[in-house]
């Protein structure tokens, strides 16, 4: 491209001729795009030619054009969407991934980011030993209170409500979430002892704080959603604190004495339950037994009464012997003679049948003192005989047969 002899030249040692520039500049333009360069141009005299002016307008403003329908393209990253507006007026939200929509003033696109984890404090600034107690002193059932810490970390879950229902864009969300947090956290505490909130019922307490904080959100039509509430700390305010490390030990005293009268407990009455069913078994066993036992004497009885009808003196005197055998067999039976006058008074038959079971010498002797037969042992008077020493019931029947 040969330099031009007359670019730059001045008209009359005056300012550049903008004509002339801009005469320049097309033909430049029409040899860059495959163009013959026209020949050298003299000046008009009378003024710029309006055509060239024109032309150069047009190219421009092409350009322009070019540069702010250009402007109209954005790119969404995967970590956010964007909410498309056209004249303030909400079209849509667009998806991760390259978009188009109208230029700047018809159009914008509003991009959020809606998976960061964002979070906000309670009770305390950076570091949990920067004490916050406006924020952190909150009062219990039982008009207690307790000092405790908080965070909430939360997100985007509706690029639309982010964008035209919260009032706090330009800082995340964090003066609404701070604000819902507090009226939450503060309601749920009242509902709660201090016993419950320091100990044992921390995880409730949180898990009641996350649903009444999202409600409050949803209700505000925010489009903020809760991840979790970290509880992380709470205790009962300095003052008070070697107090309640006095009642917390005599908490744990307690719950450990519940825990051994447990223990007892569960050692001891299954033992009593099982020896109380052993009770009622055997119960049971004696029972089946009485009864089995009264139905056989009563068929035994209903034999008797049968064979009474039949021989009525013989069942009666078989009766008495059995009965008699019966008493006699568990007793110790003395034998006392009043009508004889001898030396020997009485006959222990006990002593007597373990003498006859033992060595022949002794019981012998023994007999040798019995009395003799006419005495009223030998008469019969119990319906016997003696036969060296011992009496004989062998023959009573037969004599009360006759």
């Amino acid at each position: 491209m040969s330099q031009d002899p007359n670019w730059g030249r001045r008209r009359n040692d005056g300012p550049p001729d903008l004509d002339e520039i801009i005469r320049r500049m097309i033909g430049k333009l029409k040899q860059f795009f495959g163009g013959k360069p026209s020949g050298p141009v003299e000046p008009s005299q009378n003024g710029p030619d309006g055509r060239v002016l024109g032309g150069g307008v047009v190219i421009v403003g092409f350009l322009l054009a070019l540069l702010w329908l250009g402007s109209g393209f954005y790119i969404v990253q995967p970590s956010e969407q964007a909410v498309v507006l056209r004249f303030g007026r909400y079209v849509e939200t667009s998806e991760p991934g390259p978009h188009w929509r109208a230029p700047w003033p018809i159009g914008q696109a509003d991009i959020v980011k809606v998976s960061d984890n964002r979070s906000v404090e309670i009770g305390y600034s950076g570091d949990s030993k920067n004490h916050v107690q406006e924020e952190s002193l909150m009062l219990t059932q039982d008009q207690n209170i307790v000092d405790m810490q908080l965070e909430i970390q939360y997100d985007v879950k509706s690029a639309r409500d982010f964008v035209f229902n919260n009032t706090t864009q330009s800082d995340d969300g964090k003066s609404i979430v701070k604000q819902a947090t507090e009226a939450a956290i503060r309601e749920v505490v009242g509902r709660n002892t201090v016993t419950f909130v320091l100990n044992e019922g921390r995880a409730q307490v949180a898990a009641d704080a996350t649903r009444l904080i999202q409600s409050l959100l949803d209700n505000y039509g925010t489009g903020i959603h809760i991840a979790r509430v970290n509880i992380k700390g709470v205790q009962p305010p300095e003052q008070v604190l070697d107090a309640f490390a006095d009642a917390v030990k005599a908490g744990q005293d307690k719950a450990k004495q519940i825990n051994e009268g447990e223990a007892y407990a569960n050692d001891v009455v299954p033992k009593a339950r099982g020896t109380a069913e052993a009770l009622l078994a055997q119960a049971q066993g004696y029972k089946q037994a009485v009864i089995k036992r009264a139905e056989g004497d009563a068929d035994r009885f209903r034999q008797v009464v049968a064979e009474y009808s039949k021989a009525p003196q013989v069942t009666r005197d078989r009766m008495y012997l059995d009965t008699m055998q019966q008493m006699f067999g568990n007793t110790t039976k003395v034998l006392i003679d009043q009508k004889a006058g001898n030396s020997l008074l009485y006959l222990p038959f006990d002593k007597l049948m373990q003498a006859n079971s033992g060595p022949s010498g002794t019981p012998v002797a023994a007999a040798s003192a019995a009395p003799s037969a006419d005495s009223s042992v030998a008469a019969g008077d119990n319906g016997g005989n003696t036969r060296n020493g011992r009496l004989d019931f062998s023959n009573r029947g037969e004599r009360e047969g006759r």
